[in-house]
């Protein structure tokens, strides 16, 4: 048997944490799969996982490993699946789920050439982690991108990573006391309007226990439940507001937002792939997954 399939099995495995959440996808025997990563092992002379009374554990070794041969083998299906695209075999739809802010700026334009070519249909269904992940488990959604993790009943894959930093207008920047800008104090900003997502401020929060290390008791100025607007207010001079580096990218290129703060620990959030572990997904699905994969450099 081919080492590419071992490390097939090894690479679904390890991103789906258990033998049995990479069963679906494999579409082998739990006895087939073991064997899979018992022969890789014994070709690499490495353990790769640890057997626990409850699922795996994957060493050092296979961690690195996964990092060497991930894209690569992403890869080569990608490009097996794009050429079975042009045969016309993925014609159709794929429902997609995820946060309105980063499917509009970096999953939508990723997916354009794909969408142009008119194969495969995408729908998205838009909205906040918990309630797609219930669609997703209902058959609702193909994919989601999740911002956050634990559902037993889903695969997680990682996908990409966020960076939130603090911003303001740059009359703002001019305004707060230097001591702020050098992390001595979230004391310096009481007072200051703050534009949030949520009346319970959960990117503001995150934020300053992250950076200044207390909890934040401010109400907000603003709650506006669309990160986009949220800039369009912190560029207009409303307040100071916690974003998504990617999302504002632009704005702070052309200085209409200013960085009000650099810690030297940037606090950040992963947001992963996550789809059904009962699914076998269509190679549509799988070639979606993988063009994302690419895009960003998932491993």
């Amino acid at each position: 048997m081919s080492r590419l399939t071992h490390l097939r099995t090894f690479l679904l495995v390890y991103r789906a944490g258990s033998i049995t959440g990479a069963l679906s996808t494999l579409n082998l025997t739990q006895p087939a799969v073991s064997k899979h990563l018992q022969l890789l092992e014994a070709q690499l002379g490495q353990t790769l996982f640890t057997r626990l009374p409850r699922g795996l554990a994957p060493t050092g070794a296979a961690h690195a490993l996964a990092r060497s041969v991930g894209s690569h083998l992403d890869a080569l299906e990608a490009t097996i699946e794009a050429s079975r695209a042009a045969s016309g075999s993925l014609s159709g739809t794929v429902h997609l789920g995820g946060p309105v802010e980063f499917l509009s700026a970096k999953v939508i334009p990723v997916l354009a050439d794909v969408l142009a070519k008119g194969d495969i249909k995408v729908r998205v269904m838009l909205g906040q982690t918990p309630d797609l992940a219930e669609a997703l488990s209902a058959g609702g959604l193909d994919l989601l991108v999740a911002t956050v993790q634990g559902d037993q009943r889903l695969i997680y894959q990682p996908l990409f990573t966020e960076a939130f930093v603090l911003v303001g207008s740059p009359t703002w920047l001019a305004r707060l006391p230097a001591a702020v800008l050098h992390s001595q104090g979230a004391a310096l900003l009481q007072g200051v309007p703050l534009l949030a997502y949520a009346d319970d401020l959960p990117i503001l929060r995150r934020y300053w226990r992250a950076v200044f290390g207390v909890a934040l008791q401010d109400q907000a100025a603003l709650v506006l439940p669309d990160l986009r607007a949220l800039a369009a207010a912190a560029r207009a001079g409303a307040g100071i507001t916690v974003l998504p580096e990617y999302l504002i990218g632009e704005d702070l290129r052309r200085g209409d937002l200013s960085v009000l703060l650099r810690p030297s620990e940037v606090p950040s959030n992963s947001l992963c792939l996550a789809w059904r572990k009962d699914a076998r997904l269509h190679p549509r699905v799988i070639y979606l997954r993988e063009r994302l994969n690419l895009a960003f450099g998932a491993k």
